[in-house]
């Protein structure tokens, strides 16, 4: 066996660090802004599309880069691409902290093309080096996914009324650079074969389980997208105050990485996934329902919508690779569910908004997106069955 087929187990240590790091960087950077939206729309004078654009680049960043991922892997290797990645985020967070208008937009889509390419990529690293350790590593790099979040979204309003809002956003540069130092350190590894992975997309877009995992993971990012944006503006007009608001944002961030700890001893004893992915958007569901119709306990429908969201984006990201033959069938369904389910969860934060402003309340917006993860229920049922694409 050569030395590329089994890393050292130093490389694998090293390259779990990072995995862990980069996985960091995939939410703080958009999830930390909601919770200054109230600063940044008085300071700008936005107006409440306008905010929510501010939550949507990002997303669209997501879905119309992702396609391209596989293609820059390719070229350069899994390695050298998420070293770029990191690099475009702490380059987006330092554009968007310089107190221009038109740099907050464009910053904010600079660091969503950096995430774009991490969230492709990640699922297809942890296919090909941790094959037997796929839902593993996937729930632990989203535990550091949510508890970072949390962190950013709990510290954000601090640190505002502290140092002000640009200083504030400026902070969460801290995260990417910390995994361009661990990204640096590890070689440039191997590249997804193009011939392999120039094939796979043309099958995936009429496979019926390409779909079924492209939906779960597309239904859940609506979900927990409008929920980022909007859940702290959700709560003040029900009477929270700011503070309040932005610990419930994170706690929503923070209960999203409890699955992590929960799902990989549990999905080794299932022989499919069926009736974990569905209770997952059960959760999820309950939750929306309960912020409509009991929002005084909003800490307990936080911490739900937390678990439902956390655990179906780790079971979403781990069908990526369990329902694939080969690294490049991942790359490639990882890159289609992402397009997909962004360009969604895209129109999410901006059309519940819009709905807002029309009707003068969340009631509707709520029961909507409850809908949408009640069709995550059955998507979830299809995509947990122990089959692959093409096989």
């Amino acid at each position: 066996m050569t030395a590329l087929t089994h890393p050292p187990r130093a490389r694998n240590a090293l390259l779990l660090a990072a995995i862990l790091l980069a996985a960091a960087n995939l939410r703080v950077p958009a999830t930390g802004l909601p919770p200054l939206l109230g600063q940044i729309s008085a300071h700008f004078q936005l107006s409440t599309a306008a905010a929510g654009a501010l939550t949507a680049l990002p997303l669209l960043a997501f879905a119309l880069l992702s396609p391209f991922a596989a293609g820059l892997a390719r070229r350069w290797g899994l390695e050298r691409t998420l070293l770029g990645a990191m690099a475009a985020v702490a380059l987006g967070i330092a554009v968007r902290s310089s107190g221009l208008e038109w740099a907050l937009y464009l910053g904010t889509c600079v660091l969503g093309m950096g995430i774009a390419v991490g969230n492709v990529l990640l699922p297809s690293l942890v296919k090909r080096d941790f094959p037997g350790s796929v839902t593993a590593v996937t729930s632990a790099y989203a535990l550091s996914m949510g508890i970072v979040a949390a962190l950013g979204s709990a510290a954000a309003v601090p640190l505002a009324d502290a140092i002000g809002w640009q200083a504030a956003l400026a902070c969460f540069i801290a995260v990417p650079l910390a995994a361009i130092a661990a990204w640096a350190l590890l070689p440039g590894g191997r590249a997804v074969p193009e011939a392999a992975a120039g094939a796979a997309p043309v099958s995936l877009w009429r496979s019926a389980l390409a779909w079924q995992v492209t939906l779960y993971l597309g239904l859940n990012s609506t979900v927990y997208y409008v929920a980022i944006a909007w859940l702290p503006a959700m709560l003040a007009e029900a009477g929270t105050s700011a503070q309040q608001a932005g610990t419930l944002h994170g706690v929503l961030q923070l209960a999203t990485a409890i699955p992590g700890l929960l799902l990989a001893p549990l999905v080794r004893r299932m022989p499919d996934q069926r009736l974990a992915a569905a209770l997952a958007a059960v959760l999820s569901t309950l939750a929306l329902l309960g912020l409509w119709l009991l929002p005084a306990l909003a800490w307990l429908w936080a911490v739900l919508l937390g678990m439902g969201t956390g655990a179906t984006f780790i079971l979403g990201l781990t069908f990526v690779a369990l329902r694939t033959r080969d690294v490049p069938q991942s790359t490639a369904l990882s890159g289609m569910s992402q397009c997909v389910g962004y360009l969604l969860a895209a129109a999410g934060p901006v059309l519940m908004g819009q709905l807002h402003d029309l009707l003068g309340g969340w009631q509707m917006p709520l029961l909507l997106c409850a809908m949408l993860a009640a069709g995550a229920i059955a998507m979830g049922a299809l995509a947990g069955r122990n089959l692959r694409i093409g096989g």
